[in-house]
C-alpha cells in the first residue's frame, strides 16, 4: 500500500504539472525514475524480510503434517509454506513424473501428491478412451490379491518415466512406514502406475483384430490387453473358443482400442433397447459370431430400406415395419454378408451355421463413435 501511494503521488506530480513547466519534464523524468526504483527495492526488501520465514525454519525436525508422516525427522520444503490454493494449483499443472518428484520433497507434499483427484486427471487424459469401469474393477481385484511391491521391483532397470518413478518409489515411498506400502494399494496413483508398467491386464475392445485380417474388417472384438512402454503399443489376448487356444496379437496401436461400451460378456446376447427407434440411414453396430462356439464381435452396419420402398423420404414407412433391414456396405453386392433382416419386435439371436449368427444391436449416436468406425473403412470392397 505504501509503495502504491508513493507511486501515485510521483505520477501525479510528473504528469499534471502546469504547461509552463514542460521544459522541466525531461529532467524530472530521469530523477523520479531513479527515486522510484530505489523506493521499490527498499519496500520489497522490507516486506520480504517480514513475510518469509528464515532458513532456520526449514530444519525444524518436528512439524504437524499429514497422516502419512511416520518419521518426524523429515525436513520441510519451502513449498510447504505456500498457501494451500497456490500449492494445489501448482500440483494440478504437473505431469505424473513431476508429481512423483514433488512427493519426495517433504512428507506433507507426499500426502498431497498422492491425492486421487490429481491422478484421476492423468488417467482420463492418457487412458480415458481405452479403460472403463470393467478395467477399474479388474485393477481393484488385482491390487488386493497380490503384493504391491511386485509392480515396482519386478521392473528394476526400466528406463524413461517408469524407471524414474520406480526409483522414486523405492527410495522414498517404500520407507514411510513399517508396512512399506506407499502409495496406497487402492489409490488412483497406484492404478496409473500399474497401467504404465504393463503388469495389469485389463478388458478392452480391439478394432480389426489380428492385424486387420480381411475376415475381421470393420469389427471390434473383446480382449484383455496390457501396455508395452517400449513400443507404445499393446499386447492383446483374445478369448479362446471351441478347440482353438487363446489368440495373442502384439503391436496393437492406441487408435485400434476402445473401452467396452456395454457390460455384456462376449459370449452373451446383448439386450437391444433401440430397435423401435431405428430408421433407414441410422448407423449401428451389431453382435455377430461365426458359430455357437465363437464369442461375439461388434460389426459396423447401416439401417437400410425394405425392397418395397424406393428410398423416398417423403413416402418411406420402413420404420413402421417389424422387419429391420441391416446393410454392411463394406461387402460387395450379392455377397451373403451384404444384407440381413431381423425382427425388430421380438429380436433374438438369428442366423445359421453357414452365414453366422446375429445378436444384439447398438445405435451409434455420437459423431466420435461413427468417425472411429469410418477410419477403418477398407480401401477395397470385400468379397
Amino acid at each position: 500500500m505504501l509503495l502504491f501511494l508513493i507511486t501515485c503521488s510521483f505520477s501525479f506530480i510528473l504528469f499534471y504539472t502546469p504547461l509552463f513547466a514542460c521544459e522541466m519534464r525531461l529532467l524530472s523524468l530521469c530523477f523520479w525514475k531513479s527515486i522510484k526504483n530505489t523506493l521499490f527495492s527498499a519496500t520489497l526488501s522490507f516486506f520480504t524480510s517480514r513475510m518469509l520465514p528464515s532458513k532456520k525454519i526449514y530444519a525444524v525436525p518436528k512439524v504437524q503434517r499429514t497422516a502419512f508422516d511416520t518419521n518426524s525427522g523429515d525436513q520441510m520444503s519451502v513449498l510447504d509454506y505456500l498457501p494451500d490454493l497456490v500449492l494445489e494449483t501448482i500440483l494440478e499443472k504437473l505431469p505424473p513424473k513431476g508429481l512423483c518428484r514433488m512427493a519426495c520433497m517433504s512428507k506433507s507434499l507426499r500426502g498431497m501428491c498422492v491425492s486421487d483427484h490429481l491422478w484421476e486427471r492423468h488417467v482420463r487424459s492418457k487412458w480415458g478412451r481405452v479403460v472403463g469401469t470393467s478395467a477399474y474393477r479388474e485393477w481393484l481385484c488385482s491390487a488386493h490379491s497380490r503384493n504391491q511391491d511386485s509392480i515396482f521391483f519386478d521392473r528394476i532397470g526400466e528406463k524413461g518415466f517408469l524407471g524414474c518413478l520406480i526409483a522414486l518409489v523405492r527410495s522414498r515411498f517404500c520407507s514411510v512406514g513399517k508396512d512399506k506400502i506407499f502409495p496406497p494399494v487402492n489409490s488412483v496413483m497406484s492404478w496409473y502406475i500399474a497401467l504404465e508398467s504393463g503388469k495389469l491386464w485389463f478388458p478392452a475392445q480391439v478394432y480389426n483384430r489380428e492385424n486387420g485380417h480381411v475376415g475381421f474388417m470393420l469389427s471390434c472384438y473383446d480382449a484383455v490387453v496390457s501396455y508395452d512402454r517400449r513400443t507404445d503399443t499393446f499386447l492383446a489376448r483374445y478369448p479362446a473358443h471351441g478347440t482353438r487356444t487363446s489368440a495373442i496379437e502384439s503391436g496393437v496401436t492406441w487408435d485400434r482400442l476402445r473401452a467396452p461400451l456395454v457390460d455384456t460378456s462376449p459370449h452373451d446376447l446383448h439386450i437391444s433397447d433401440c430397435l423401435n427407434e431405428l430408421r433407414p440411414g441410422d448407423q449401428i453396430e451389431i453382435q455377430w459370431r461365426r458359430n455357437k462356439e465363437f464369442p461375439y464381435g461388434w460389426w459396423y452396419g447401416v439401417v437400410g430400406h425394405l425392397e418395397t420402398c424406393d428410398g423416398n423420404a417423403n413416402y418411406c414407412r420402413c420404420h413402421h415395419s417389424e422387419s429391420l433391414v441391416l446393410e454392411f456396405n463394406q461387402y460387395t453386392r450379392g455377397c451373403r454378408w451384404r444384407t440381413t433382416i431381423v425382427n425388430r419386435r421380438d429380436h433374438r439371436e438369428e442366423g445359421n451355421e453357414a452365414d453366422g449368427f446375429y445378436g444384439g444391436i447398438r445405435k451409434l449416436c455420437g459423431n466420435e463413435e461413427i468417425s472411429m468406425w469410418k477410419q477403418f473403412w477398407p480401401d477395397v470392397v470385400l468379397e
